[in-house]
């Protein structure tokens, strides 16, 4: 057992002990096969290997099983350690033990299974160890994980002895199902708290944008630590609130890179795309590496900037830092260079990507799109059908937008067919928008003005504005003043649809009109602050929103692990 310990750093010289147990005869012993399984799986992390072990083992003990089990759950897989469980524990009347119950418990927590938690609860019941400090706690946050908060507390209040533990799941639970107001009681009746019952309540509040009542816990707290200052700053960020984010970002003693991929994605959501690019090279500078959130903030600040030079030193630092780009950062790359224009240098990026998403692919369609290479984009929607994701209602309207930017009528007909007919994609307005434009461009009045016709009236402004517009540059009149009186109804109060109807009649020389409708506006209070933008034109930057809306999650997660004590 001393060499066991001492000298096993691989698979053969563990085979040449198990050879020694078994012409031995201890290897059915069980405090000798279990160091043996422990040691094995603590070097290799070889699951396979030990449950084949395992089923040699003639009395096998809740020891061995817990040992096993937690190997399936560092290798992240749950599924297989709750299999081992039924299969090889329960089916070989393996009596469980107090380590057994909350193992098991976080293995339904983390797959989500209320129903094969509830079973190993009856268990727990069954064996007696339902008043375990231990046991009680992992049912505490099991059912909090599934959104059983009232089963949850019912375990909180059956427990005659709580700890620290037992109230901060209870708060954490509460928190992230949303009920700040039973988290707050349980925090208020707290005798003892630590740094962690702080920053779980800072975070609820931040979470949900009451930075009034976060920040009075904060001014409260006995001792902060990183957490506690990228809880406030996150809080702010959600809020939208620069000044104030960057207020606490400068008082804090220390920081980490969760607090600069903040800030970063911070700027980026309020479209402060030159402070994103400042305060990256405020981070590089100050010897934080960056890691791939911060990468993807800075390449889509480059992005909106059209800063291709920016952008490729970016590509540059992650080469020469060996980082190698997962999904989100290669397409966050790519998307970059296709905004930019440098098609060919996206495709390379594109074409080395072990995994692409479909925004990904969206994002290449739509930058061979935006530069009139419409064939091109042709060409990548039908590589996707080959071999890609399944297409969504953004990849169509890509599609539909490169053929609107390239002339291209019949193909961008066809595709619009293909949508509904084949993956069963209910048109969008934004879809009928495009291809009003597509036919109009054509001359294609009739077929236009069916379109408009048929769509729902219930549509977005800005989307009304843009179809107005078309209609107008390609001399498309009676849909026009449909368009035109849709957004008075829309925006009554509004200056702006009543000039665009005003210039449709002034454009088809009804002057009676235009006089009628200038003294219906005689007595009428207008806003003049109304902007209609182009959906046509913004399809990147959409792509890029959902990179960003991607980021800012990841960071999250990361304040989230640091929070719980994962890294």
């Amino acid at each position: 057992m001393q060499k066991l310990e001492q000298s096993c750093t691989n698979i053969k010289q563990f085979n040449q002990i198990h050879t020694q147990l078994t012409v031995l005869g201890l290897f059915q012993n069980p405090f000798a096969a279990s160091r043996y399984i422990k040691k094995l799986c603590a070097c290799l992390n070889s699951v396979s290997h030990c449950v084949s072990l395992y089923n040699h083992i003639e009395e096998p003990d809740a020891f061995m099983c817990n040992t096993i089990m937690r190997s399936f759950v560092n290798v992240n897989d749950p599924f297989g350690a709750l299999r081992f469980y039924y299969e090889k524990m329960i089916a070989k009347w393996v009596l469980p033990n107090h380590y057994t119950f909350p193992l098991v418990a976080k293995v339904c927590a983390d797959i989500g299974s209320l129903r094969e938690g509830q079973k190993v609860h009856a268990l727990v019941v069954k064996f007696g160890f339902e008043l375990d400090l231990f046991v009680r706690n992992s049912f505490i946050r099991f059912y909090s994980v599934c959104g059983r908060t009232s089963d949850a507390r019912m375990v909180f209040d059956n427990g005659f002895v709580l700890d620290l533990v037992s109230w901060n799941s209870m708060i954490d639970g509460y928190v992230k199902n949303g009920e700040l107001g039973l988290a707050r009681e349980i925090f208020d009746e707290m005798y003892e708290r630590d740094i962690f019952t702080w920053n779980s309540m800072i975070s609820g509040y931040a979470g949900v944008g009451d930075m009034e009542a976060a920040r009075g816990l904060f001014e409260k707290m006995p001792s902060r630590d990183v957490v506690s200052w990228n809880c406030m700053i996150d809080g702010f960020a959600r809020i939208k609130d620069v000044s104030m984010a960057a207020k606490f970002f400068d008082e804090m003693p220390l920081r980490n890179v969760v607090s600069w991929n903040v800030m970063l994605a911070l700027y980026l959501r309020c479209k402060k795309y030159s402070d994103c690019l400042r305060f990256f090279d405020m981070m590089v500078g100050g010897d934080f590496v960056p890691d791939e959130a911060s990468l993807v903030s800075v390449l889509t600040a480059c992005a909106e900037l059209k800063m291709l030079d920016q952008g490729k030193l970016v590509h540059s630092y992650m080469k020469d830092n060996g980082i190698k780009p997962d999904m989100l950062l290669s397409t966050a790359l790519l998307t970059m260079y296709a905004k930019c224009g440098a098609m060919d240098l996206a495709r390379e990026v594109f074409d080395k990507m072990p995994e692409k998403s479909v925004v990904s692919w969206n994002s290449m369609i739509i930058g061979y799109g935006m530069h009139g290479h419409g064939d091109k984009a042709l060409e990548m929607f039908w590589e996707m059908e080959k071999g890609g994701p399944m297409p969504n209602d953004a990849t169509f309207m890509s599609v539909l937008s490169a053929c609107s930017h390239s002339g291209m009528v019949w193909n961008g007909w066809w595709h619009f067919d293909l949508m509904h007919r084949k993956y069963k994609i209910q048109p969008k307005p934004e879809h009928y928008g495009c291809l009003v434009d597509l036919l109009g461009q054509a001359g294609l009045k009739e077929p236009s003005e069916d379109l408009t016709r048929k769509m729902h009236t219930e549509v977005e402004p800005t989307l009304w504005g843009d179809l107005l517009s078309a209609c107008r540059a390609h001399c498309i009149s009676e849909p026009g003043e449909i368009l035109a009186k849709q957004l008075i109804k829309l925006f009554p109060n509004h200056v702006v649809p009543y000039l665009l109807l005003s210039n449709t009649y002034a454009a088809e020389g009804r002057w009676d009109d235009v006089e009628n409708l200038r003294m219906t506006l005689k007595n009428k209070t207008l806003n003049s602050k109304m902007v209609f933008t182009s959906r046509r034109h913004s399809m990147l930057s959409e792509a890029a929103a959902q990179i960003k809306l991607s980021n800012i999650d990841s960071i999250r997660t990361w304040n989230s692990a640091i929070l719980f004590g994962k890294f």
